[in-house]
């Protein structure tokens, strides 16, 4: 394959020698803790006057609204960029993959390889059966702010998790006496212990060997195979889609086919290794008649709770089971974010605001803080069935799981060179 999906690249790594408090280089996800921000004012304390990815990423807690953005800060950190690789602050590894292994919070280790995917190969539009999907709804409202970081950007910093469909758990297998060790970090506010080594030469060719022969075992299953699914990160994916298509259509003829814009950095796992976990993600309701929400959702509950998806709600110091009609949907998420889109739309004079909360107590917490809030607590998605669906059903509502905690999700530490 001249143009391989998922394939190696020149990997920038912090530079110990450069970087000396190496422990405060990664944070994590810019899309965790939005409605926490005494979480990012805490990273900002522990990165003061250090190398850090924190100056190269923008927190969405740190957005001035809902999905507004700073142009000024936008340009800081693509300066910030540039200012790091002026002080050769990276060390380079080339034509190189990344094996990584996760501490997870219960101590359980979650493995994962870092390479490029061939935007071509991907898609956000579930129509189009491309080989690399999207497997939430893509809110392109939310692309434009992330586009204006990308479009100017020296480098790619990535927080996107890919997910292959190997029961067998063969991929991504490693004898790391044989690699070498790049990194062994502890990550910041409960993230856990990360490390890295690096796959070239023999070993990286034995991996595309397995790779091969998975996607092809994958091609045979159907004529529009699902090869990989974006487990999280999908709008920072379809950012890097959204900057690769416009760098097409203002090229008219140009041959950009190995241009840097036309891949994207991932780490890939497997989603049948034990220590992947799916949790839910809740829903916060902030600034709303929580007494007439609360009467209005009765209309897509029942009383026969033998036919129901039972959904506990939190309001101020109040909370109870609302019984939610199965034969509304098969998943219990798409059922309450139709309902919870639909009365927004039908309510805007009030100014109801929603967020996405990753852990119970934190949104209990929340909900707690006002008669005006309401939570709702969903439940865990199968993930042995999760290829299988999005395959016969399409993408999943938004925000439907999150692959561990939020300390869980991947923090920014590698880089690459997009220009």
């Amino acid at each position: 394959m001249k143009f391989k999906i998922f394939k190696e690249f020149d990997v920038l790594v912090p530079d110990k020698d450069k970087v000396k408090d190496l422990n405060s280089w990664p944070v994590v996800a810019v899309d965790q803790f939005t409605s926490q921000p005494e979480y990012w004012r805490e990273v900002k304390k522990l990165v003061d006057n250090k190398f850090s990815a924190y100056y190269l990423v923008y927190p969405e807690a740190e957005f001035e609204g809902a999905e507004l953005f700073n142009a000024g800060r936008v340009k800081k950190i693509n300066d910030a960029m540039q200012d790091y690789l002026d002080k050769n602050l990276f060390k380079e590894y080339k034509n190189a993959y990344v094996y990584v292994e996760r501490e997870l919070l219960d101590g359980s280790v979650r493995t994962g390889i870092i390479g490029i995917v061939d935007l071509e190969r991907y898609d956000f539009d579930p129509d189009l059966k491309a080989a690399i999907r999207a497997t939430e709804k893509t809110v392109t409202e939310r692309i434009p702010p992330r586009k204006a970081i990308r479009q100017n950007a020296p480098l790619e910093l990535t927080h996107v998790l890919m997910l292959c469909d190997d029961l067998e758990n063969n991929l991504i297998k490693f004898n790391k006496a044989k690699l070498e060790k790049i990194y062994d970090l502890n990550l910041m506010l409960n993230g856990g212990n990360i490390k890295g080594w690096l796959v070239t030469g023999g070993e990286a060719e034995e991996f595309n060997k397995r790779l091969e022969d998975y996607v092809n075992k994958k091609s045979a299953e159907s004529d529009t195979p699902l090869i990989f699914a974006v487990g999280d990160g999908n709008h920072s994916l379809a950012t890097a889609k959204a900057c690769w298509e416009e760098l097409k259509a203002n090229n008219p003829g140009k041959d950009l086919s190995n241009h840097p814009a036309r891949y994207a950095m991932v780490e890939l796992e497997n989603i049948h290794e034990e220590s992947q976990k799916f949790e839910p993600v809740h829903r916060l309701l902030k600034n709303v008649n929580a007494e007439a929400l609360l009467n209005d959702i009765k209309k897509i509950c029942v009383e026969d709770k033998n036919n129901s998806w039972p959904v506990e709600y939190v309001n101020g110091d109040k909370s109870g089971v609302l019984y939610l009609n199965k034969d509304l949907g098969i998943l219990v998420t798409e059922i309450l974010q139709n309902y919870l889109d639909n009365y927004m739309q039908n309510n805007k004079a009030e100014n109801i605001e929603i967020d996405f909360i990753h852990e119970d107590k934190a949104l209990k917490d929340l909900a707690s803080q006002s008669e005006n809030n309401v939570g709702f607590l969903l439940p865990a998605i199968d993930k042995t069935q999760f290829f299988n669906w999005v395959v016969v059903n399409g993408i999943l509502p938004r925000k439907t799981f999150s692959m561990g905690h939020a300390q869980e999700k991947r923090y920014y530490l590698e880089a690459r060179k997009i220009k």
